[in-house]
């Protein structure tokens, strides 16, 4: 059977490596140390991620999927008819395939940094739904996306599932809307998932998943810094860490090291007290009247907002004003 066809757009400069290499650097040599979690999703992260989806802890995925599913009327009268669907950070595309099935839709397109990942799972969708046209596109979207030539003047609607949103702080979240509402057509739709203030144990239960799949997805980002950029750097030498800062908000995750130890990097060494951590990822909490108003001062109007009966996660239809 041949491959199903897509139109695939590589929007990924051809530095990647190397500018990679100076993000990763930048970020160790900082005070805290850090590394941006974009660099999370090569393809054993994007499987990684997948699994911890289905987790029992994990409770924004298959909450997502219920909501959305419950909402799809309404959803389908809000997006209107053949709409081209735009999904940021498609990952599987798993819940993509809800609105396909249920909306008026004409095109997708995929937009994933992790390339050979975005076209197994686009190539999945393409043959799943033949009467569909799809692209893919091999995008950084938190540097803005740049839609492609022939999608620029159709009825788009932008997905932004998992809230994903929460990875930004605040301010950079607004300033990425903003961005994202000036990348669309006016009158664009945006359908964003954000997960919402709750019980501390809860939150923290879901970034600590008993069967160790998240320490794994966090560990794995340094067998990528050492396979891919040649690091001289262990994993086994880190562990995990997640837990919720009432302070700002926001799950925090970080990779301790176990022991003090130096890492070499070009032209450089950086070394590490016992105890001292990267910090991987923030993910920010919101009630919903909170991220309405910084969406809207990122210039969307809210539309509608779906809850689950425990208000765990919202959903958020905006249009771009």
């Amino acid at each position: 059977m041949h491959a199903a066809k897509i139109q695939f757009h590589n929007q990924m400069p051809e530095t990647t490596g190397d500018t990679m290499v100076e993000e990763v650097i930048a970020g160790l040599t900082a005070t805290p140390k850090h590394c941006s979690p974009k660099f999370f999703y090569d393809q054993k992260g994007s499987e990684l991620f997948e699994k911890i989806c289905e987790l029992p802890e994990y409770y924004p995925t298959r909450t997502e999927e219920a909501i959305l599913t419950k909402a799809l009327p309404e959803i389908s009268e809000l997006a209107g008819e053949q709409a081209t669907l735009v999904e940021l950070g498609s990952g599987a595309s798993r819940k993509v395939r809800l609105l396909l099935e249920s909306l008026s839709v004409a095109c997708y397109l995929g937009i994933d940094i992790s390339r050979d990942f975005l076209i197994e799972s686009t190539r999945r969708l393409a043959a799943d739904y033949p009467w569909l046209e799809v692209h893919a596109a091999c995008a950084d979207f938190t540097q803005g996306i740049a839609l492609p030539e022939a999608l620029e003047s159709r009825h788009l609607v932008a997905f932004f599932p998992g809230s994903s949103i929460g990875n930004f702080t605040p301010a950079a979240a607004e300033t990425f809307l903003a961005c994202l509402r000036q990348c669309l057509p006016k009158g664009s739709g945006l359908l964003i998932g954000v997960d919402l203030i709750k019980d501390h144990s809860v939150l923290e239960a879901a970034y600590n998943d008993a069967d160790g799949i998240t320490a794994r997805f966090n560990l794995n980002l340094l067998d990528r810094l050492r396979n891919e950029l040649g690091l001289d750097i262990q994993s086994e030498r880190f562990a995990h860490r997640a837990f919720f800062n009432e302070a700002h908000s926001r799950i925090e995750m970080h990779l301790d090291s176990v022991v003090a130890q130096v890492i070499s990097l070009p032209g450089q060494t950086i070394r590490f007290r016992e105890g001292e951590s990267i910090h991987t990822e923030n993910s920010y909490k919101y009630t919903i009247a909170g991220f309405q108003r910084l969406a809207s001062r990122a210039g969307f109007l809210g539309r509608r907002v779906w809850t689950d009966d425990d208000d765990l996660f919202s959903v958020h239809y905006l249009v771009s004003a």
